[in-house]
């Protein structure tokens, strides 16, 4: 709500990392809005349950799932991966059938809009980067000299953004087909 206060009306596509409550607080403002839940958040949740000898073969088995074509096709590699491991592990292939719709609307767009929208990644990145700027120097003498630190940890941070995002042309290009607005 504060974010619509200031002026963002309309949000196409979130990527969120699982907040219990997020989903719907965003779909309370921006009914229209579609929501991807974070899938290294979920592999990583996932991955918790597995003994350290077997998590490189589930985590394969829980990649033909993500990076699969198709949401129908992904839905069946899970019901493949619950064959296998809900012996084991029966609450990870709880939870992605759990969360399934917000596992999948990145279906809905080619791999390279996949490839910006599946992970949180560099939101996470970008705050440790200022919480790390305003750690070591937990008292400053005033809120400007706070924002001054963090001006400069974003000058930092800006310096190694020089990569643009992977086939950052075309995914824009989908994105304009299919939104329209940007």
């Amino acid at each position: 709500t504060e974010l619509y206060n200031r002026g963002l009306k309309e949000i196409f596509i979130t990527c969120i990392d699982g907040l219990k409550g997020l989903d719907d607080a965003i779909r309370s403002v921006y009914p229209q809005a579609i929501i991807q839940l974070c899938v290294v958040h979920q592999i990583r949740n996932s991955l918790k349950y597995v003994p350290y000898k077997e998590k490189k073969e589930v985590a394969n088995d829980l990649k033909s799932i993500y990076t699969s074509a198709t949401a129908e096709l992904g839905l069946a590699n899970l019901d493949e991966f619950a064959k296998k491991w809900d012996s084991k592990f029966p609450a990870i292939s709880k939870s992605w059938y759990n969360n399934w719709d917000k596992l999948s609307a990145m279906f809905e767009f080619s791999g390279p809009i996949r490839k910006v929208i599946y992970t949180t990644n560099a939101i996470e990145s970008l705050n440790m980067t200022l919480r790390k700027a305003i750690k070591n120097k937990r008292i400053f003498p005033n809120d400007t000299s706070v924002f001054k630190s963090l001006y400069l940890a974003v000058l930092g941070i800006e310096r190694k953004w020089t990569m643009p995002i992977r086939d950052w042309q075309s995914a824009f290009s989908q994105l304009m087909i299919k939104f329209g607005k940007i």
